[in-house]
C-alpha cells in the first residue's frame, strides 16, 4: 500500500529540481545536475508567481511553465533608469556599457546597477532587475511533497 500523494499547496515542503531559461532557450539557472533543493511554500525562497504554478503538482510530476514578466520579475520601469554625472564615480573605475556596479540604497543595503550608456559627462544606469520584462521558461521536476512543520 502506498502513501497518499500530497500535492504542492500552502503549508507544504517541496523538493524540486528546476531550470530557468529565456524564451530563446538560453539557460539562466539550473540545478538538474545537483541534488533537489527544498523550500516551504510561502517562505520567500521562490517568487509567489513560481510557487503558484506548482500548486497541484505531486511527486514525480514534471512540467515546463511559461512565466509572464508580471508573475516573475515584473516589467522594466523607466524611473529605474537614471542618469548620473560621471564625476560621481571614482576616477579609477573604467566605465563601459554592460558593467554592473554596486550602489548603496537608502536603507544601507546594496543594489546593482547596469551601465547602459556612458560618455565623458554622463553615465546612464539601469537599476531594473536584469530579468525584468522577460518571459521565462520554468522547468520543474517535483521529487517529494510533504506537510511542512510550521513554527
Amino acid at each position: 500500500m502506498t502513501a497518499l500523494s500530497v500535492p504542492v499547496s500552502e503549508g507544504t515542503r517541496v523538493f524540486v529540481n528546476f531550470s530557468l531559461s529565456l524564451e530563446d532557450g538560453s539557460e539562466i539557472d539550473s540545478n538538474f545536475s545537483d541534488d533537489a533543493v527544498d523550500f516551504v511554500v510561502g517562505d520567500g525562497s521562490l517568487l509567489p508567481g513560481f510557487e503558484r504554478l506548482m500548486f497541484g503538482m505531486c511527486a514525480g510530476d514534471r512540467q515546463i511553465f511559461s512565466v509572464a514578466p508580471e508573475r516573475a520579475f515584473g516589467m522594466a520601469n523607466d524611473s529605474n533608469v537614471q542618469e548620473l554625472e560621471r564625476a560621481q564615480f571614482d576616477a579609477d573605475v573604467e566605465l563601459e556599457i554592460g558593467l554592473i556596479i554596486s550602489f548603496a540604497d537608502a536603507r544601507g543595503g546594496e543594489v546593482p546597477g547596469l551601465v547602459v550608456e556612458c560618455d565623458e559627462e554622463w553615465v546612464t544606469v539601469d537599476f531594473n532587475h536584469p530579468l525584468a520584462g522577460r518571459t521565462l521558461l520554468f522547468d520543474v521536476l517535483v521529487h517529494r511533497v510533504e506537510a511542512a512543520e510550521l513554527h
